[in-house]
């Protein structure tokens, strides 16, 4: 795996993977005028988002769970001083489809967070992280 980073302008960049697919990071501060796209840690978050949210439908699918759509919420606390690393992360899966069996859910929730998911699993090693799950009727 290999990223690449190129500096636009202030605190702005553009970062590429091998395959040529590219994310726009802006660390600017809201006071320090427009944000062009989101920060390094919020980036760190989507990443915990998209690869639970992968492992929580992939699994319940093969579960023959009829999951329609999952939304996931990941909300976090981070340390005071500097450097400020995050040291409380939540992920909260709302997953909706037809006849969702809630053991199965938690399943695949608790599947992701102790065996599969790499960012939340690498994060939980400088963070505590939780995982919590709703079942929603489509």
């Amino acid at each position: 795996m290999k990223i690449t980073s190129q500096w636009v302008d202030g605190r702005c960049f553009v970062a590429s993977n091998e395959r040529g697919n590219s994310i726009v990071i802006d660390g600017t501060s809201p006071d320090e005028g427009t944000k062009r796209g989101a920060s390094p840690m919020e980036l760190l978050l989507m990443g915990v988002a998209g690869c639970s949210s992968i492992d929580v439908v992939d699994i319940a699918k093969k579960q023959r769970q009829n999951v329609v759509d999952c939304i996931t919420t990941v909300e976090a606390e981070r340390a005071d001083t500097i450097p400020r690393v995050f040291t409380k992360i939540h992920i909260h899966f709302k997953v909706i489809g037809h006849d969702l069996q809630e053991e199965s859910i938690g399943k695949a929730v608790a599947l992701s967070a102790e065996k599969y998911c790499s960012a939340s699993i690498m994060l939980s090693k400088a963070a505590e992280v939780s995982h919590s799950f709703e079942i929603a009727t489509a």
